[in-house]
């Protein structure tokens, strides 16, 4: 037997053992919840639990100790679909499950479920993504709830759309820029520390040009970073902005897109797509150029890290803006039917 066929064995057989684990403790959680918890759903029944796990400890060790029968039970109420936790087993462990039973918010758990999946997540790695608050920094956050869900399906297919890639703000902190850092201190920084940005920008992201030469008419442009993304299958002009974002940089950024359409893009791949990354924006502004979606991003970027109570609760109220102006503009359309 060969080395690499000895190593595939031993993750097949790691897969298979963990996605057993995942139904023996789905199956004993719904049990749980309705042989022994009954009613007592508020305090998933200490008492009772409590002597359930010591019966069950006894006879089978440690992983039927109280914390853990409480993660069984939480894990059959966050994900009461046996088919759907059936198709996920093999691909997510138990800690996997774990994690995401905590998050509380539906839509947000359905999120990195379907990230992790896709994706293929560690543990770890999911962990950091939810303590970074991937999900409020994605574009997808900002939209009513039915849009939300109708992206999270078509993710399911493994169809990922704009929404789900672009963010905002994106977290630079890596870079470790002086107090006064000029744009080319910054784009020679993101060149320097290629592999954290890419990880900050998402997977799926390769790295393409750096200043990009377009020459339109007597006239040469340098597009500052272009990227391909791999499930977008597209290109993305990048540019780096020091200060707060100008209209102005959107038909820039236009100019950009049409050009790269023009002499760069492939018969297979998609239009371009263009991220802004600038200091600060205008979230009005923003909205009225309607630049929450399409082609033409505009996105934040923090060179250093706030706490995180402060990013949460900005980020919170972001979300709720975006969600608001999307439903007035909603009603708007509606009324004019």
């Amino acid at each position: 037997m060969t080395t690499s066929t000895g190593e595939h064995s031993r993750v097949s057989a790691a897969v298979a053992v963990n996605s057993e684990l995942v139904a023996l403790y789905w199956q004993m959680g719904r049990r749980l919840r309705d042989e022994v918890v009954g009613e007592d759903r508020a305090t998933y029944g200490e008492e009772t639990v409590a002597a359930v796990a010591r019966v069950l400890t006894a006879e089978y060790g440690r992983g039927f100790n109280r914390r853990n029968l409480y993660h069984m039970l939480l894990f059959v109420d966050r994900f009461p679909d046996e088919a759907i936790v059936n198709a996920l087993r093999t691909q997510l462990s138990w800690t996997h499950f774990r994690a995401l039973a905590a998050l509380e918010d539906p839509l947000k758990r359905q999120f990195y479920t379907e990230m992790c999946r896709v994706e293929r997540w560690s543990t770890r790695v999911l962990r950091a993504k939810i303590d970074g608050l991937l999900f409020e920094r994605t574009a997808i956050a900002k939209r009513p709830d039915a849009v939300i869900a109708r992206e999270l399906a078509a993710l399911q297919e493994h169809s990922v759309g704009a929404d789900l890639v672009f963010r905002d703000p994106y977290v630079l902190d890596f870079l470790k820029l002086p107090a006064d850092f000029s744009e080319e201190q910054l784009e020679a920084a993101i060149l320097g520390e290629l592999e954290a940005f890419l990880l900050e920008l998402g997977s799926g992201f390769s790295f393409v040009a750096r200043q990009k030469r377009m020459s339109i008419g007597a006239d040469d442009y340098y597009l500052d970073l272009l990227f391909f993304h791999r499930r977008l299958r597209a290109l993305v002009a990048i540019e780096l902005k020091l200060g707060r974002f100008d209209a102005r940089d959107k038909g820039q950024m236009e100019l950009y897109l049409r050009w790269l359409d023009k002499h760069e893009r492939h018969p297979d791949e998609n239009p371009p797509l263009g991220l802004i990354l600038c200091a600060d924006k205008n979230e009005e502004q923003i909205e009225l150029l309607e630049l929450d979606r399409g082609s033409v991003r505009v996105a934040s970027y923090l060179t250093e890290l706030p706490p995180r109570d402060v990013l949460e609760r900005k980020l919170t109220q972001a979300v709720a803006h975006a969600r608001a102006h999307a439903s007035l503009r909603q009603d708007s359309s509606d009324a004019a039917l």
